[in-house]
């Protein structure tokens, strides 16, 4: 592949996240795994909002969802991607911690972990 190609595919990836919607629900997900439910109560948005970024996710391949019931949780699909973002909170001087917060989410996940929780970025 050309240096050119290689770049292209690189400007994707970064195209794909550099939405802040979109960043900010990678951000909630994390390591681990959100369901719809969840980013509705966290990001207070509507399921429709939050869908059409998940979508555009889910097809840039950058997340990949799991249905379990009638709930489908969704988890970043290379884990190499939360360690670029991480290095570029960094390079803006800004740190992603954890922030303890109360949410509506009702799924089995989301139940056994109140009160919820999502990452916060804070500028250091």
């Amino acid at each position: 592949m050309s240096l050119v190609k290689n770049a292209e595919e690189i400007a994707k990836v970064f195209k794909n996240i550099a939405v802040p919607s979109r960043l900010t629900i990678l951000l909630v997900i994390g390591e681990g795994e959100a369901c719809v439910c969840h980013l509705e109560a966290v990001l207070e948005k509507r399921q429709a909002y939050i869908s059409q970024h998940l979508i555009a996710l889910r097809d840039a391949g950058i997340i990949t969802p799991r249905r379990d019931g009638r709930f489908i949780y969704y988890r970043i699909t290379n884990p190499e991607l939360f360690e670029l973002i991480r290095s570029a909170a960094r390079l803006v001087k800004v740190e992603i911690t954890v922030q303890s917060v109360t949410t509506q989410c009702e799924c089995p996940n989301c139940a056994e972990q109140k009160p919820g929780y999502i990452p916060l970025i804070e500028k250091s």
